[in-house]
């Protein structure tokens, strides 16, 4: 039984699907499957079923999760014990808030895999740093830009809320209704033009910086907001996220360093 397989296993397990895994991982798809194969082959039981929407896990599956997990771990262990000791150099590495704990922790776990004897600093993006993961329009004309995300802005929806049930959400309904105003946010300027023109009026109910925040006042039902959609700020929460029909807004967020950095190669093998 190969280590390998056991962490595409424990990829696709966190996952809940084989291009998730594979994205995690950064290598193909058929590479995951094949080594999913040969260990169901290996235990002599499926581990997945596949649906529509990605995977299931099976009842080996999950019993053989959390033997993978320490497996896995002490490997990890033994590797690092017996690893030649050097000197860790500094990285500073500026990030854009707001961009979720699950995927960054991902990120920067990757990082330091592919860079175990670097020591990683995690600054706001505008201080002095070595490489920044940002938004695109905060590019300067010396760093070179890799994209990693690209994601759209939703409105944040309480589910007892009326406007959770329409099928296409436009700027017109939303007047009046109670919202949550998150600042500084990329999108909210192209939200408050488009409303002004319209002479459409929200009821800030509160005013605040985090996501987190956010998420945690619409959970509430306390009002709406304008969030970026990805999976971790829906995942156990009592709303749903609708796009503006008439208004579409997105981001692309990505790794932006000096075209002459050191260790680009390093870098960019994070994101490609």
């Amino acid at each position: 039984m190969e280590l390998r397989a056991l962490r595409y296993f424990v990829a696709v397990k966190e996952s809940g699907s084989i291009s998730g895994a594979a994205k995690r991982c950064y290598v193909a798809q058929p590479s995951i499957s094949s080594a999913l194969q040969q260990l169901e082959d290996h235990v002599g039981r499926p581990l997945f079923v596949r649906h529509s929407r990605g995977v299931r896990a099976t009842e080996a599956a999950e019993q053989l999760y959390p033997l993978a997990k320490q497996l896995l771990g002490q490997a990890s262990a033994i590797k690092e014990l017996f690893a030649d000791v050097e000197h860790k150099t500094t990285y500073r590495l500026g990030v854009v808030s707001g961009l979720g704990v699950s995927r960054m922790s991902n990120l920067l776990k990757q990082f330091t895999n592919v860079n175990p004897h670097m020591e990683l600093t995690l600054v706001p993006p505008e201080q002095d740093c070595d490489a920044r993961i940002i938004n695109e329009p905060t590019l300067n004309e010396t760093e070179t830009f890799v994209p990693m995300w690209r994601e759209s802005f939703c409105v944040a929806i309480p589910v007892a809320h009326p406007l959770s049930l329409v099928s296409e959400l436009t700027l017109a309904q939303l007047e009046g209704i109670g919202f949550i105003q998150r600042t500084p946010c990329e999108a909210w300027p192209q939200l408050q033009v488009a409303l002004d023109e319209r002479q459409i009026s929200l009821d800030i109910r509160a005013r605040i910086r985090t996501i987190e925040y956010a998420v945690g006042l619409v959970n509430a039902g306390l009002g709406c907001a304008l969030l970026p959609d990805y999976r971790e700020i829906v995942e156990g929460r009592e709303m749903v996220m609708k796009p503006i029909a008439d208004l579409p807004i997105s981001r692309s967020i990505g790794l932006a360093f000096a075209t002459k950095s050191d260790i680009t190669q390093s870098l960019t093998k994070l994101v490609t």
